[in-house]
């Protein structure tokens, strides 16, 4: 039984698109004595949750068109004790932000190692996100506000058009050209 207990606890999801990283992140959680699931989406994710329950999460903010942030809301609904750790590329202090509301323990950019994403699950709720040396441009700021009426509106469009005050293909066209569907 304690030994059931202790696999449960070591028992780590990664969420990410890319292929190569995620198979290189999973050998070196296994060499450390995890038992590592792989998914690249949602769909996979919600399928794997209610299959296995993992202790961990590593999970990309972009998952190709998708956002991360609704991986992260669904596995905080199956398990809110879960560790969630979000990697990004693209960091900004409203998605950081975000991901922590949502239930992420821990919100590192990329590029993050084994020695990072481990210690980010074993410390307090924190953001690393190097602030000072980023500047701000209007577009950012503008698709940090639209990020942020998404999430608010549970990545429902149409209402976070009508709460940004366009229309709703205005937004769409918006998030096409970002990759984001």
């Amino acid at each position: 039984m304690a030994e059931q207990a202790e696999s449960a606890e070591r028992l780590l999801l990664i969420v990410e698109d890319d292929a190569a990283f995620a198979r290189a992140l999973k050998r070196s959680f296994e060499r450390r004595g995890y038992r590592v699931l792989l998914a690249a989406s949602l769909e996979q994710t919600q399928e794997l949750v209610d299959a296995e329950s993992p202790g961990y999460a590593v999970v990309d903010l972009k998952l190709g068109t998708a956002s991360g942030l609704a991986v992260v809301q669904a596995l905080c609904a199956h398990d809110a004790e879960m560790l969630i750790v979000v990697l990004t590329g693209f960091a900004s202090i409203v998605t950081a932000v975000e991901a922590i509301k949502l239930g992420a323990c821990n919100y590192l950019v990329k590029p993050s190692n084994t020695d990072d994403i481990e210690a980010a699950f074993n410390r307090a709720p924190a953001v690393d996100v190097p602030v000072a040396h980023r500047q701000t441009s209007i577009k950012t700021l503008e698709w940090e506000r639209i990020h942020e009426a998404l999430a608010e509106t549970g990545f429902n469009i149409s209402e976070a058009a009508r709460r940004l005050g366009m229309h709703r293909r205005t937004l769409a066209r918006k998030l096409a050209k970002r990759g984001v569907p």
